[in-house]
């Protein structure tokens, strides 16, 4: 069973190494040389630093250092004169990143870089195996990029409540209504686990879903499901699809273009309290909610790590920002063990003098009605 690639990461990759050349414009040709060789070696896990993960890179992560890195190539050729990366100087490094993380040097279209810490986080990557390619030629090259940090900038995402949920689930499409539903109620990444999840990955009865080993990025998982296993078997039958056929058939362009209409239309152009607009609603968006909506329900931090394949406890903070949390706190949480032991006790003798005091009460009663009775045959006697 073929895994489905949704961006043709791998069919990127592949066209770009057909071409013998490895086509790398507007670079030299040395550093065209250089970015194909740690290409290369990345594709096979050659010569990664030591502290590293060992093995071959995925197709989206060679595509990502290719471009990312013949995007520095270029900084660093327009910025220093260097055509050779081989060359750069610790100073050259630190003024090139200071310049991108203040926003001195931008994009084309003028806006500033946002995910400077994945270019510093991929350069160190370039450099150390750079380092042991050259020890390996026996040529000792130092570290430059040990003193190179940069801060992440979180992007923006939008948040939406459950309520808020609803609302675009009552004005969406059927086929977009169940996608939203499984959505918050499953929190899988969009669209790579999506897109992989077939019927047979569902039980019978659509209340577990399996993300297997080879369609997730961290680890398989087996999740319950307590919001949407009605509308996704309806969906299914409705569908008439085989166990083996992918259940979420959907392109992400298409898919990322009506989320954003439908929550104009909804919701105008507001933004949310994670700072992005409504009108930019994403497939990449409803993960997020999804971890805000669970966080207050999970009452495990590892439970609520295995149903989203986290293995660092940092990425729920990053995936909700707590938005949606309230404060639970009651008094008996803090009320001292002594203070719970004599209140308890205090209860418990409360309970006894209420059952004598009942048991007191139903003897009254029932000399009431003994009286009663002797009454009313004495009268029927006097008549």
């Amino acid at each position: 069973m073929n895994k489905i690639d949704p961006y043709k990461h791998e069919e990127k990759y592949r066209r770009w190494k057909m071409d013998q050349k490895a086509a790398i414009p507007d670079v030299s040709k040395a550093n065209a040389d250089l970015i194909r060789r740690f290409i290369f070696d990345m594709e096979l896990g050659l010569n990664v630093a030591r502290t590293s993960k060992r093995g071959p890179r995925s197709f989206i992560r060679l595509n990502t250092l290719r471009i990312r890195m013949t995007v520095l190539a270029r900084k660093f050729s327009a910025r220093f004169g260097v055509d050779f990366l081989g060359d750069v100087t610790e100073e050259q490094l630190h003024t090139l990143f200071n310049e991108v993380q203040s926003g001195v040097i931008r994009k084309k279209n003028g806006e500033p870089y946002l995910a400077v810490s994945d270019f510093v986080k991929d350069f160190k990557g370039f450099w150390h195996w750079h380092q042991e390619a050259q020890r390996k030629a026996g040529k000792a090259v130092g570290d430059i990029t040990m003193y190179l940090v940069s801060r992440p900038k979180k992007p923006k995402w939008v948040y939406l409540t459950e309520e808020q949920v609803k609302q675009l689930c009552e004005e969406a499409k059927n086929s977009y209504r169940v996608l939203m539903i499984f959505l918050l109620d499953s929190g899988v990444r969009s669209p790579t686990e999506l897109m992989n999840i077939r019927v047979q990955d569902f039980s019978e009865d659509f209340t577990k879903v399996h993300i297997r080993d080879d369609v997730s990025k961290t680890f398989g998982r087996r999740i319950n499901l307590l919001l949407s296993p009605a509308a996704v078997r309806r969906y299914v039958q409705s569908l008439k699809l085989g166990p083996t056929e992918a259940v979420f058939q959907i392109s992400p362009t298409v898919t990322n273009r009506y989320l954003k209409r439908l929550a104009k239309r909804v919701f105008g152009s507001a933004v949310s309290l994670a700072g992005e607009r409504y009108d930019r609603l994403t497939l990449y968006d409803f993960r997020h909610i999804s971890a805000c909506y669970w966080l207050m329900r999970y009452k495990s931090e590892s439970a609520l790590k295995y149903r989203f394949g986290w293995k660092q406890t940092e990425r729920i903070h990053y995936y909700t920002e707590l938005l949606g949390m309230r404060d639970t706190i009651t008094e008996q949480d803090v009320l001292l063990e002594e203070d719970r032991t004599a209140i308890e006790k205090r209860l418990a003798k409360t309970e006894s003098e209420k059952h004598v005091l009942q048991d007191r009460l139903d003897a009254l009663q029932d000399h009431l009605l003994k009286i009663e009775s002797l009454t009313t045959a004495l009268v029927e006697k006097i008549n």
